[in-house]
């Protein structure tokens, strides 16, 4: 994956500072966080947008369930009111803080914990980038946290404002289900873009094999093992939140996280054949060029052999005798020069006639 100029926070900073401690690990992506609340029941929907931690403080909730999401996720002191309101362990506010976290789901005796990846595709660089999401359901409440504005889940708030959309019945369970569906569903576009990509080095490989290619090549290996490391974990914690009845995914809604759970399986399934073809690229790469280079050995071996029989000429002629033939022929040179020619000539006609004159 591209290599990022934006402000990173590294995690040094946290040594020697006791666990629960608020301190923000990764790129900066927002200059200023931003905070929307959704509030939705059977009845409507209200959208709220938060310009400042006090505005948020003196809200109150008016409808059945709420969804908060925040995008950016540097400043410390917003995580802290968030979690000081929803009664967040410290744990988990370090661990949203924390963009660098591997996917994994922490269940706590009030809310469930999920960390994933987004991930979103530059046509312009045909590189990945990575955004971790947090996601915390509560009984009647989701919580997100997203490094910036992706828009990857605006078509899950479309389904919220829809007037006739079923999505507003259900519980919070079924948002948080919506947006990990989301999340998968983008793997599938990622893993199409990768495809394409693999397809269209195979092509360069076997046409015009050069260093460039071979970075590039690895670099989208890179960007599949990236990848990988993302969806692997998922499968599992989908795979657990499918099976655990703990009161916060109910039946019905288990039975559609099987449903992302078998788009993972996929989705590794498929990313398994493109990681392969990438492998085997290399293995094109090394070849083509391997029969490149014995083409142009070959060809200058050719080139040099036609030209022995002048130099073996030429040096014989060049001894210093006294006596020897043609050396007082006034045709003597223009003989020689044609026995030389002629040498060529035939050694030119059996090569070719061999193909070892041709590339292909």
């Amino acid at each position: 994956m591209r290599k990022s100029s934006k402000k990173r926070t590294r995690p040094t900073r946290k040594l020697g500072l006791p666990p629960g401690s608020l301190v923000h690990i990764g790129e900066i992506k927002t200059d200023k966080p931003s905070i929307t609340l959704i509030e939705f029941d059977a009845r409507g929907i209200t959208e709220t947008r938060f310009e400042s931690l006090e505005a948020s403080r003196d809200y109150h909730a008016t409808r059945e369930k709420m969804w908060l999401n925040v995008y950016g996720l540097h400043d410390p002191t917003v995580m802290a009111e968030i979690g000081r309101r929803f009664k967040l362990h410290p744990l988990v506010q370090e661990d949203i803080l924390n963009t660098q976290q591997r996917p994994k789901s922490d269940e706590y005796a009030d809310y469930q914990y999920i960390v994933a990846r987004c991930f979103d595709f530059d046509p312009e660089t045909r590189s990945l980038t990575s955004d971790q999401v947090s996601i915390v359901l509560g009984r009647n409440f989701v919580l997100t946290f997203q490094e910036r504005a992706t828009g990857a889940f605006e078509a899950v708030r479309e389904r919220l404002r829809a007037e006739h959309g079923a999505m507003r019945a259900h519980g919070p369970d079924y948002l948080a289900y919506a947006l990990l569906d989301t999340l998968v569903d983008r793997y599938f576009v990622m893993l199409d873009n990768l495809s394409d990509m693999a397809e269209d080095l195979e092509d360069e490989a076997l046409a015009r094999p050069n260093p460039a290619l071979l970075a590039e090549i690895n670099r989208v290996k890179h960007e599949a093992l990236v990848l990988r490391r993302a969806i692997w974990p998922l499968r599992e914690i989908l795979n657990t939140l499918s099976r655990a009845d703990n009161g916060f995914f109910t039946a019905d809604t288990r039975l559609y996280l099987r449903d992302i759970y078998d788009h993972t399986v996929h989705v590794l399934e498929s990313l398994e054949s493109v990681r392969d073809l990438l492998a085997d690229l290399l293995d094109i790469y090394l070849s083509s060029v391997s029969n490149r280079l014995n083409t142009e050995v070959r060809i200058l071996t050719v080139l040099t052999t036609l030209f022995m029989p002048a130099t073996l000429i030429a040096g014989i002629f060049g001894m210093n005798f006294q006596a020897m033939p043609l050396l007082d022929d006034p045709e003597g040179f223009w003989i020689a020069l044609g026995v030389m020619g002629g040498a060529a000539t035939v050694m030119a006609a059996a090569f070719w006639r061999r193909n070892w004159l041709r590339t292909r």
